[in-house]
């Protein structure tokens, strides 16, 4: 099971919000807690500088990550990150543990690829909107993709795509569809630009209503 993101992280004793804040204001560190597995729940702290360097890429929120606790690696993925509600600081992050033998549930996010040449937009003056922007889905770690893509080249004006329609690759499935059918939540459609509709039927009726004046004159004369 290959990782292309490496953390190193240091175990820490307290707890509580002032021992955090210390952390994030004068160490420079982010509190963090590692569970899952057959080990006890850890808790850790992490350089926050690296920390901010992986979140600039997208692979890291859905790739394995070797985390080096004080010496010791182990595989895990980014479970939940909390920030700042006001300020963009991360406050805490938790990661889970993975085995190899072991399907994990994580959410990977969707790209939405061919928008600007879509049959809808292109020939029909439809705006693309998106229900979706990640999926939930269950995979072995070796299987799990770095991000899912929605193809938007056939979509006409007014089709919507569901979870069903995405390409899933080999070994990996969707948490929603394995509930049933009636889970297949819609992603992304083209949608009518406003006010397109109304133009329409206005557009419709001017013939109808200039065939009623000329019948009328038609009448007096």
């Amino acid at each position: 099971m290959s990782t292309d993101f490496t953390l190193q992280a240091t175990g820490r004793e307290e707890t509580g919000k002032g021992a955090s804040r210390r952390l994030r204001r004068l160490a420079g560190e982010v509190p963090a807690i590692v569970y899952g597995g057959k080990k006890d729940p850890a808790k850790i702290q992490l350089v926050l500088k690296d920390v901010t360097k992986s979140l600039e890429n997208e692979a890291f929120y859905s790739h394995i990550i070797g985390l080096e606790i004080d010496g010791k690696s182990e595989d895990v993925i980014l479970k939940d990150m909390q920030r700042h509600p006001a300020k963009n600081v991360i406050m805490h992050m938790d990661f889970l543990r993975v085995s190899k033998n072991t399907k994990l549930q994580t959410k990977v996010p969707l790209h939405f690829i061919n928008e600007d040449i879509c049959v809808g937009v292109k020939l029909g003056g439809g705006i693309v909107g998106h229900s979706m922007t990640e999926l939930d889905i269950m995979c072995l770690p070796k299987d799990l993709p770095e991000y899912l893509e929605v193809d938007m080249t056939d979509v006409d004006l007014g089709q919507t795509l569901h979870i069903s329609d995405i390409k899933l690759p080999k070994g990996v499935e969707s948490v929603a569809l394995s509930h049933g059918a009636d889970h297949d939540l819609p992603i992304a459609a083209v949608n009518k630009p406003k006010g397109v509709a109304v133009d329409d039927e206005v557009d419709a009726e001017a013939p109808a209503a200039e065939a009623d004046d000329a019948g009328e004159e038609a009448s007096e004369e």
